[in-house]
């Protein structure tokens, strides 16, 4: 039976142009910039100096801090400098530069292609490795793994369930990766079941991924605990509470975790992070990035190693379009511009987006016409024109008491309000502006 959530949604065209684009290995840049921070939580401390030579795969920074994650080199090379450079975000942050040089992989690591199977550590000790090897999600949100997988006391996970669905138009990464690394994923699936101490994962797959959906069910045969779960094709599906709502049919109140009411979810990408980590000793220092765009010569899917600048991927895909507009971390949807192609490829990116001018090109603003099709269409039950007026006008008290913080910046509202309001964007400011108060208000 094919599920779906049920509050809101929309159907963007998917333009899912490199699907049938097979992973192909991107050559090793001349310069890596590997920033200190790539995920939620506190940066991670610098362990190395300028003038050191490191290995691939060598620990160069340790997650300090509850929410927090290491980071490692992603190639061989002597430290240029360790600086606050630009990245994605537009903000300056602790970078580590490389010069690269051939690949000389830290001891122990294994990077045959030769897949282990068997599990011989304990749940303590996936997680532990986990942690040691800078797991975070690849989903985009970049929440530390490890802290994810040791579940707090009183608490219990019930189901596994496993993002598939890459809901967000044009992205192709987690597709290729379930054609192609199928095996390997559904050992990481159950390296993290073992860990969570669940008898039942969920794979969810939109229908738009048949050959996935086949594909995947013909290995998780010999494992009945792990079964995969077509979905209907609606956005934002991959946001975690409507997935959870989709698949075992119980919602997340506001405020709570999808833990609280019995789920873990994880990535696809996070969980073959995970057997690379455990079986192979490989810490995350390179993931899957769609390049695409309508006008560009080559939609494709690298395997990139992390630091590597993004005009690297555009080069490899057939260099930058003539008429490009606009160039974005992230898909059309959740995706933002970024101003500059020298910013480095990160653990949370998915995908880079090219947009010609005419589909960068904004809309006028007109008056909103209280048409209320932002409120029918929100899958948090939200108000985004009320949520915009109280960030436009600064009145905080109101955005925080009408749940600013549990939108998840989808960008549905803005995309189907006939007006051309950016009312993510305006969203984006309460949220900030109420983040900070309620950190204040805890001090």
């Amino acid at each position: 039976m094919i599920k779906t959530f049920t509050k809101g949604g929309v159907h963007p065209p998917e333009n899912k142009l490199s699907a049938n684009s097979p992973i192909r290995v991107l050559p090793l840049p001349k310069t890596v910039n590997i920033p200190l921070s790539q995920h939620l939580g506190a940066p991670a401390e610098p362990l190395v100096k300028k003038g050191d030579r490191v290995k691939t795969g060598e620990l160069l920074a340790r997650g300090c801090g509850f929410i927090s994650a290491c980071i490692h080199s992603s190639v061989t090379g002597k430290i240029a400098k360790i600086d606050k450079l630009m990245d994605h975000s537009g903000y300056r942050r602790m970078t580590v530069v490389i010069d690269t040089e051939e690949d000389e992989w830290q001891e122990g690591i294994d990077t045959s292609p030769n897949l282990v199977k068997n599990i011989a550590l304990t749940g303590a000790e996936i997680i532990e490795k986990t942690k040691g090897s800078g797991i975070v999600g690849l989903g985009g949100a970049t929440f530390p793994t490890h802290i994810k997988l040791s579940v707090p006391k009183g608490k219990k996970a019930e189901y596994l369930i496993i993002n598939g669905v890459e809901c967000e138009p044009c992205l192709t990464a987690d597709h290729r990766l379930m054609l192609e690394k199928g095996e390997e994923m559904i050992t990481g699936i159950r390296l993290i079941m073992r860990a969570l101490e669940v008898e039942k994962a969920i794979i969810g797959i939109e229908n738009n991924k048949p050959d996935a959906i086949s594909h995947l069910r013909s290995l998780t045969g010999e494992y009945p605990g792990i079964k995969v779960q077509p979905l209907k094709v609606k956005y934002p599906q991959g946001a975690e509470k409507q997935l959870i709502k989709a698949i075992i049919n119980r919602e997340v109140p506001s405020g709570k975790l999808p833990v609280d009411v019995g789920a873990v979810v994880d990535n696809v990408g996070t969980a073959f992070a995970v057997y690379e980590a455990v079986q192979k000793n490989k810490p995350l220092i390179e993931r899957v990035v769609t390049v695409t765009g309508k006008k560009l010569a080559g939609p494709s899917n690298f395997l990139v190693r992390i630091g590597t600048p993004v005009a690297d991927l555009i080069n490899a895909a057939g260099g930058l379009p003539e008429d490009t507009g606009k160039v974005v971390n992230g898909g059309p949807m959740m995706g933002k511009a970024l101003n500059s192609l020298d910013v480095p490829v990160t653990k949370g990116t998915s995908g880079i987006l090219l947009l010609s001018r005419e589909e960068s090109f904004r809309r006028p603003v007109l008056n909103c016409i209280r048409c209320a099709k932002c409120v029918s269409i929100c899958p948090m039950g939200l108000e985004p024109y009320l949520l915009r007026a109280a960030s436009e006008y600064k009145k905080w008290d109101i955005a925080e008491n009408e749940r600013v913080m549990d939108c998840m910046e989808c960008g549905s509202c803005s995309y189907l309000c006939p007006s051309g309001i950016p009312l993510l964007d305006f969203i984006r400011l309460g949220k900030a502006s109420v983040s900070k108060i309620i950190r204040a208000r805890k001090q």
